[in-house]
């Protein structure tokens, strides 16, 4: 016995860890970050899928696909360690990566997880990674069903890199299922100019600061759940978000203004909100990007008085919301924004949105918006069906809330949203009567 753990139904027991490495040797050498990895902190992210597959779920066979996919994604394998800078970079040495094999002991089953509390069931079964860039942790439960739950790096990849992944290890663990094209590490698409210009006054200077210029992020309280959001509700607030906007924009400017609510309790005047954007259609339109695998992301973001949120209707609010992404989802930003890392480097920066402050430093409530809606979760079926349940987790230590919506695994347009925020800010979405719903087991497992 390895560690034990609750899940909300029973203890959890791992009984064996193996370190699986790739299927062919890698000849061990470096890999530099790109600029738009530096920009991220050391955190890692974890995701988890609840499979309820009466044949069982097999490690061995998902642990022999690992080895076939690390092939390609062979900086999953590695480690991250500092050059001669002080910045961290790939150690590609091939050391593998870590899986935990674990039981729900008790005789749980699935049924009796509390998913939307994950402090009692998902800290368990999401593994902590002790080193390598990924862990993974796959828990087994009476009912034949199981999780697998993965943990990495975020300086190593953003979610779109790790759908990439998921989706080819699936299809790797599935007798006859072609292999999806492999990833591209280049890292010439994320080149700096030569020489980088100093970048002062840009929109990169306004979302991103140098850590010995950053506020200390203030140290507060959170609270960790999982909700649902009806499809129909989404259609709602996107309606009345008004024409052109999309849905995480509405949804984005609806989480803004129950943040007033929760900041009128704590007696704090301003909001912050940010959203993370991904750049690789903008930085190249040909899709040239399409299978890049790291990061490449940027985080705008805007602040509103609580007085202003509460009184503003949700169009305006997603029009605001709007102009900023909108500002920063543009090829020249994301040129610019690496040309600001380099002109800096090798001091370490962060992103404004992750601080928990207001424009002039005051203390704010503060959320960032990661949108996890392309994760196709319908590939990610190792051969037992695709998952009845899964979500993001990512309780993180930055100034900021974070909340994740992804597809439900039902595949009817509702949405599963990870949220972890400020005790008043869940207080403010609980009490809203309509958007964020409880999870509860008819809903996940049928």
């Amino acid at each position: 016995m390895v560690k034990e753990g609750t899940t909300g139904g029973g203890a959890v027991t791992i009984t064996a860890v193996t370190t699986v490495a790739p299927a062919l040797p890698v000849q061990e050498h470096r890999l530099p970050l790109s600029n738009l990895d530096l920009i991220l902190p050391p955190i890692d992210v974890g995701v988890f899928f609840c499979y309820a597959a009466p044949g069982g779920v097999a490690a061995a066979v998902l642990k022999a696909a690992l080895a076939k996919t690390l092939v390609a994604y062979y900086p999953l394998a590695g480690e991250v360690v500092a050059n001669a800078a002080g910045e961290p970079e790939l150690l590609c040495s091939g050391r593998g990566v870590d899986v935990a094999e674990a039981s729900a002991d008790g005789g749980a089953v699935m049924r009796d997880l509390r998913l939307g509390r994950p402090d009692e069931s998902v800290e368990q079964l999401v593994p902590k990674k002790k080193a390598g860039v990924m862990s993974v942790q796959v828990t087994k439960f009476r009912c034949g069903g199981a999780v697998v739950g993965c943990t990495f790096d975020h300086r190593v990849c953003d979610a779109y890199s790790f759908n990439m992944f998921l989706v080819a290890w699936a299809a790797a663990a599935r007798t006859g299922s072609p292999a999806p094209p492999a990833p591209s590490f280049r890292r010439s698409f994320l080149a700096p100019s030569n020489p980088a210009p100093p970048c002062a006054g840009t929109l990169a200077d306004r979302l991103f600061v140098p850590i010995s210029r950053a506020p200390a992020p203030p140290d507060a309280a959170a609270a960790n759940r999982i909700y649902r959001v009806a499809a129909a509700d989404v259609a709602a607030l996107q309606a009345a978000a008004g024409p052109g906007r999309t849905k995480l924009e509405a949804f984005t400017a609806h989480l803004w203004r129950l943040h007033a609510l929760a900041a009128s309790r704590r007696g704090i005047g301003s909001c912050c909100m940010g959203v993370v954007v991904d750049g690789r259609a903008r930085l190249r339109g040909d899709g040239a990007m399409r299978g890049y695998f790291g990061n490449v992301l940027t985080i705008p973001y805007g602040v509103l008085s609580a007085g202003a949120l509460r009184g503003a209707a949700l169009a305006d609010v997603a029009r605001d919301v709007h102009r900023w992404v909108a500002e920063a989802a543009t090829g020249d930003h994301f040129r610019e924004l690496v040309d600001w890392v380099e002109a800096r480097r090798p001091e370490a920066t962060v992103a404004r949105a992750y601080l928990g402050r207001g424009e002039g430093g005051e203390g704010a409530t503060a959320c960032v918006v990661s949108s996890g809606t392309r994760l196709p979760l319908g590939e990610v079926d190792f051969g037992w069906g695709r998952p009845a349940f899964a979500s993001y987790h990512f309780p993180w230590q930055g100034g900021a809330g974070y909340v994740m919506p992804m597809p439900s695994a039902r595949g009817d347009g509702d949405w599963v949203v990870y949220v972890h925020a400020a005790p008043e800010v869940v207080e403010a979405m609980e009490e809203e009567p309509t958007v964020f719903r409880a999870l509860d087991s008819g809903y996940m497992f049928g």
